[in-house]
């Protein structure tokens, strides 16, 4: 259900729906056929043609959504291209896009999907059957030179692995079963397998614009990070088509031949505000029509100054990540101290928007697999002391990444929420070094790769609704941020995400989450709300709390058509 904005907010406001979060079973085989295409014009079409100017909190990190894994990112690329299957806004359930109907084959095993017609890129690329298996073979062929590690992948975070390491891939073929009718096979079960299509990751781009701009090939240079020529300008069948980006700016305009409702807005620009009073400013100036995040220290004086505060359910965690590639933190009590070190509720109450939550545990509370009875390890410095003095820490400097510069859906003042951990952690007997990095000059890359970083600040704003989306990127297979090994808990996350929805697979993601809990590989601190701000141009607003906002589905006041 949608959190209320607080009673004084003007009563003029009119929220969208915002998407219900429910565990969704995905047993139910056939999608109801979406809408055919629309020669429709934009609504707005006989009057002067509307600028929507949107301030964010951060520059995207590239904009070919294989290869990101960002909010940022995928904000634009969720503009511009589109998936096989999308999020039902009420629901939460997958729903036609691109296929207008699917339905399951061999238990599982095999999906077969019914294409939109008459849907064309917006270089003029026919959409088509071959189009989509042109995307799954790319993504399952990335070379290793273009997906590093591929942790930052969601290919690899879904299927867990690419073709070069094919027997452990679940992800088997695409076949092309006629020009608007595809099978994609798997390897095994995946029970979110719809949901996670809907991950901005598995949009289709054009294939002609793949090849242009050479895709695979990381020879240019976005926000810091080595991309493609591609990844500068992608191409979809989505409602806008991306113009030009420059530092803190990202452009595109309304798609005139989009196949869907084309909306009000004709030119709509993304502006980069790395400091949440200067967001707040050009809200009020008049600069800017709307704005992501709002943070608790903004929310009070736009709420007294009667703009509109949009507030998303909780999907998404904030967590101190752990590096066991850093020797003395192998050591459990160790890891055991940082966890009884932190207090929560401190941080939520001084940091983060009123009605946040502590969590002793990943999945969110409205996915199956959330156990109110993980208590984990509770604040107790007392404990936490005589833990470290029980270990084998004597007093190593340990080094705790965190980002500045920037503020996220998940984490809206890093600077504050990480001097208190550190200085809680200090209180304790850790020797902490701080390494600030901005967010815009690679903080992701310098987390989530093999790096000397013992403690790390991190988020994860949930994408999709079944439980393996926030545990299975972070504790399913070996990767850089934590340099985990754990084959018990790879082994039990591998076998709950293939388990038909039901009890049995509840009861498995509770041992998963018991096991986190116990071996505190990372410490979940939060589930975070997070706010959006508008101006009153806005009549309403396409509310998600897994993103999927989409600006053609924003509706304008008459005063601003």
């Amino acid at each position: 259900m949608p959190i209320q904005a607080r009673p004084r907010r003007k009563a003029r406001l009119r929220a969208a729906a915002i998407a219900a979060v429910v565990l969704l079973g995905i047993t139910a085989c056939t999608g109801a056929p979406g809408p055919g295409p629309s020669a429709s014009t934009p609504a707005t079409a006989t009057d002067a043609p509307v600028t929507f100017n949107f301030g964010t909190g951060a520059d995207p990190a590239g904009l070919d959504p294989a290869l990101v894994s960002d909010t940022e990112s995928y904000r634009v690329t969720r503009q511009v291209l589109e998936g096989l299957v999308t999020i039902d806004p009420v629901t939460g359930a997958p729903a036609p896009s691109l296929a207008t109907s699917w339905k399951a084959l061999d238990d599982g095993l095999a999906y077969q999907f019914k294409l939109r017609k008459g849907v064309t890129f917006q270089d003029g690329t026919a959409f088509d059957a071959k189009a989509v298996c042109t995307n799954f073979e790319r993504w399952y062929t990335l070379p290793k030179a273009t997906r590093g590690d591929g942790a930052g992948t969601m290919f690899k975070q879904v299927f867990r692995e690419f073709s070069d390491q094919g027997k452990d891939s679940l992800y088997d073929s695409c076949t092309v079963d006629g020009s608007q009718e595809v099978t994609l096979r798997l390897k095994m079960r995946l029970t979110g397998f719809l949901q996670a299509l809907t991950l901005p990751a598995f949009a289709i781009s054009s294939p002609a614009a793949l090849e242009k701009g050479t895709a695979n090939t990381l020879n240019q240079t976005f926000s810091g990070n080595k991309v493609s020529k591609y990844a500068l300008h992608p191409v979809g069948t989505g409602p806008f088509t991306f113009t030009s980006s420059g530092p803190g700016t990202v452009t595109m305009t309304a798609n005139p031949k989009y196949w869907g409702e084309k909306g009000q807005i004709h030119k709509l620009v993304f502006t980069t505000y790395e400091e949440p009073e200067t967001r707040l400013a050009a809200l009020e100036d008049g600069t800017l029509d709307g704005f992501d995040p709002v943070t608790p220290s903004n929310f009070d004086k736009l709420v007294k100054a009667g703009k509109q505060v949009l507030q998303r359910d909780p999907f998404s965690v904030v967590y101190v990540g752990i590096n066991q590639a850093i020797p003395i933190m192998k050591d459990a009590k160790v890891r055991e101290a940082v966890a009884a070190g932190i207090d929560k509720t401190t941080l939520v109450t001084d940091f983060f928007i009123a009605g946040t939550a502590t969590t002793a545990q990943f999945i969110p509370p409205k996915l199956s697999g959330f156990n109110n009875a993980v208590a984990g390890i509770p604040f107790d410095p007392v404990k936490a002391k005589a833990l470290l003095k029980s270990s084998s820490y004597k007093g190593q400097e340990l080094k705790f990444y965190y980002p500045t510069n920037a503020t996220r859906t998940y984490l809206p003042t890093p600077e504050k929420v990480y001097a208190e951990i550190a200085r809680e952690l200090t209180a304790i007997g850790f020797n902490i070094k701080p390494v600030p990095i901005a967010w815009n000059d690679g903080y992701i890359n310098a987390v989530t790769s093999p790096g000397d970083h013992a403690l790390s600040l991190m988020g994860w704003n949930g994408s999709y609704a079944d439980p393996d989306n926030f545990v299975g990127p972070l504790f399913g297979a070996a990767n850089g941020e934590l340099g985990l090994q754990d084959p018990q808990l790879v082994s039990k996350i591998t076998r709950a995400r293939s388990m038909p929805n039901g009890p049995d697979r509840v009861v498995a993601y509770d041992a998963i989450n018991k096991l986190i809990a116990t071996t505190v590989p990372a410490v979940p601190l939060a589930f975070p709300i997070s706010a959006i701000a508008l101006s009153d141009k806005v009549a309403s607003y396409p509310l998600s709390p897994v993103l999927n906002e989409v600006f053609n589905k924003v509706t304008l006041s008459d005063s601003a058509k």
